[in-house]
Formats: C-alpha cells, structure tokens, sequence
C-alpha cells in the first residue's frame, strides 16, 4: 500500500521574529525600532498575516496526508522525499532558496500578502491552496542554471549563479565562450541568469547597460550572461562581456588566488575556486516544477 502524499511547507522567519530573537522583549524591540523612526505595529501587523497564512495552509492539507515543516535556515539539511509536494509561504525570494534541493517536487508558491510582494513565483493565495494540491499534475517548468568546478563539484540556481572574488577585489580569469574564443578578464564579476532571473538582478545589469541583448523567458531554455565591469588593459580585454547560452556552456579558468560561486545570493553556499580551476556554467538539467 502506497503512503499518502507528504505536504511539506517552506517558511521563514517574519522581520518581527528576528527582532524578538535580537532584543529579548516586544518593548525593547519597539524601542529600538522607535529610535530609528519606525513602528513595531507595521511588523507585528505582517507578522499575524504570515500566521494566519501558515495556520490556513496547515488546515488546508487534507486529514488523511502526511505533513511536514521546515525553516529557511534548514532547508539545506532537510531531506525531501520524491513524493513531496513542497508548499512555500513568503516572499518569491524563498521559492528560490529551496528550488535548488529538489528535484522533480511540485512547488505551490502561496504568498501570506498579497500586494507587498511581486508574486512571480508566489502566484496564489492560500484560499486556493486546497484546490492546488490536488491538481499538482498542472505544472510549469522554470529553467535552472548550473555551476560545475572540473573536481566534480556543483550547485544549482533558480535565478542567476554568480562568480567573483569573495570581497571587493577584482576578479581574474580567463573566460571562454563557444563561437567567440577566449579572453583573460579582470572584472567585478560575471553571472549567468535563467528566465526567471531575468527579473531580477539581472535585469538591472541589462538596463543599466543598455544592452540589445534578448532576456530569456522564465520557461526559455536560453541563459543570458554579462561581465560586470570589466577592465580594459594591456594583459586583459572587454570584448566578450555579454550573451546568451543556448544549450551550450561558458567555461571561467581562476588566474588569481580564490574565487567564489554561489547562487540566488545565498553566500553561504558557494563553491571556491583556486588558482588554475575552470568552472562550466550551462543550463541545470532539471528545472523548478512549479504548480500554475
């Protein structure tokens, strides 16, 4: 006999949790927020919306599934079962964060208030919840992205993987791209983003420049990549600062001491590149299955 679909839902802590957690008591929260020209009504009052949306999520999984939670901060030691359907209440930020650890789950993305967040990968209220989980057969598939170093280590990225030094020092390396050759690079930076980071971050780098350069679609298959800032002198060029993958790789070789990886700006899981190791960034080969 088959076990009943496990419900998982994805939370993280409210502003006014973290503030509670800092400063002990609600007053010595408010004062602190008060000396800062802000009121500790307007998180409480977001606050209470998150619960609710919580406490109505929990009500809305049916009696006879198994259930289960997990914060934020967990995430990456929680382990997802095949057969989950992963629930995420907040901001479209986490849909992100937890994309990365599954492989293949239906995702709902429920957003605790409505209006304050963007709701791209949040889209529904919890009301519709009930109704979403059984019919998580109708999915939408969002493109990811992969980072993988030549010693077998690797991390995925909803929105955009980044590469850079660790602080804010310049980046050295040689990067590669196919039809258009190689070039030793001193930048800020580079990332590769999907479709759906095509909203974000990137786009910012996209406006900023002026750049003719098509963004990808969410369930495009296609990645967009820019250099940030790059440096023109005599040992390092500007030419290949920006384009798109298509099925293809980007291939980045460490001419300085250390660089990181990370991706979705979670900077705590990054991978380190030393000097001489190449890293190939190309489309993830599975997607975040989200519910439409």
């Amino acid at each position: 006999m088959s076990l009943a679909p496990r419900v998982v839902v994805v939370h993280r802590r409210t502003e006014y949790d973290e503030l509670l957690a800092t400063h002990g008591t609600r007053g010595q929260a408010a004062f602190f927020l008060g000396t800062r020209g802000r009121d500790i009504a307007e998180l409480e009052d977001r606050h209470r919306l998150t619960q609710r949306a919580l406490d109505a999520a929990a009500a809305a999984v049916p009696v006879d599934w198994r259930r289960g939670s997990v914060e934020r901060a967990d995430v990456s030691r929680f382990l997802f079962s095949p057969d989950d359907v992963v629930v995420v209440v907040g901001q479209d930020g986490l849909v992100a964060n937890v994309a990365k650890y599954l492989d293949g789950q239906p995702v709902i993305g429920i957003d605790p208030e409505p209006g304050h967040n963007a709701g791209v990968l949040v889209a529904h209220t919890v009301g519709d919840l009930g109704d979403l989980l059984r019919s998580t057969d109708h999915v939408t598939e969002r493109t990811m992205v992969r980072a993988e170093l030549d010693d077998g280590q690797r991390l995925l990225a909803l929105n955009e993987v980044f590469l850079g030094h660790p602080s804010h020092q310049t980046a050295r390396y040689e990067l590669s791209v196919p039809g258009a050759g190689a070039e030793a690079q001193a930048s800020s930076g580079l990332i590769v983003a999907t479709g759906t980071g095509s909203t974000g971050w990137c786009r910012s780098i996209w406006r900023e420049r002026g750049s003719g350069l098509a963004l990808p679609a969410p369930a495009d298959p296609r990645l967009a990549w820019f250099v940030r800032e790059a440096w023109p002198s005599p040992a390092t060029g500007v030419t290949l600062t920006e384009g798109e993958l298509a099925g293809d790789e980007l291939a980045l070789t460490v001419q300085s001491d250390r660089l990181v990886a990370f991706g979705d700006g979670i900077e705590a899981d990054s991978l380190t590149l030393t000097w001489g190791q190449t890293v190939r960034i190309g489309r993830a080969d599975r997607a975040l299955r989200l519910v439409a």
